[in-house]
């Protein structure tokens, strides 16, 4: 039985929106485990997503302060069907990322991550897969504001696709 995964990051709420756009709601009632790579800005969002999401893997990033940071880790891991996730909000400058995060991250086999807004979808030379969904949110220099879904099952990630959220 494979399971259905949301990838969120950089969700910056109320900052850079007043609200999470219901399409990315919707992404999290659908999913059976939902990743949020930091900079979440809210305790209230934390909570929304805590209520709503199946199982929810997050931690903190750049911009969460006080509450956020007592109640989240800088990186989580966690193994879904074999398949072994951590999650972080910042890896670095893109140059030189995939070999930083294999050492850093030895024992995963995906990593999850944010920070600069920049969908990114790379596999390292040992095999390690790297995943930022961008923001849902703040696009910054993007063309669109995105999220990630997946699958994994048998022991394998598939089906990773970047979603572009529509605006009403």
């Amino acid at each position: 039985m494979s399971l259905r995964l949301l990838l969120v990051s950089d969700t910056h709420v109320p900052q850079r929106a007043r609200a999470l756009p219901d399409q990315v709601w919707a992404a999290v009632d659908a999913a059976d485990v939902v990743f949020h790579a930091g900079d979440w800005v809210s305790a209230e969002l934390l909570d929304m997503f805590e209520q709503r999401s199946r199982h929810l893997v997050g931690v903190y990033g750049n911009n969460d302060r006080g509450e956020l940071r007592r109640r989240l880790p800088e990186t989580a891991n966690v193994t879904l069907d074999g398949v072994r996730f951590s999650v972080v909000h910042e890896t670095g400058q893109a140059k030189g990322r995939e070999e930083r995060c294999e050492e850093r991250f030895p024992d995963a086999d995906v990593l999850v991550f944010g920070h600069s807004h920049i969908p990114w979808d790379t596999t390292s030379v040992r095999g390690l897969r790297l995943l930022n969904p961008g923001s849902p949110t703040d696009r910054r220099r993007q063309p669109v504001c995105t999220y990630m879904t997946a699958v994994v099952g048998n022991g394998q990630l598939g089906d990773v696709e970047l979603v572009e959220v529509k605006r009403p």
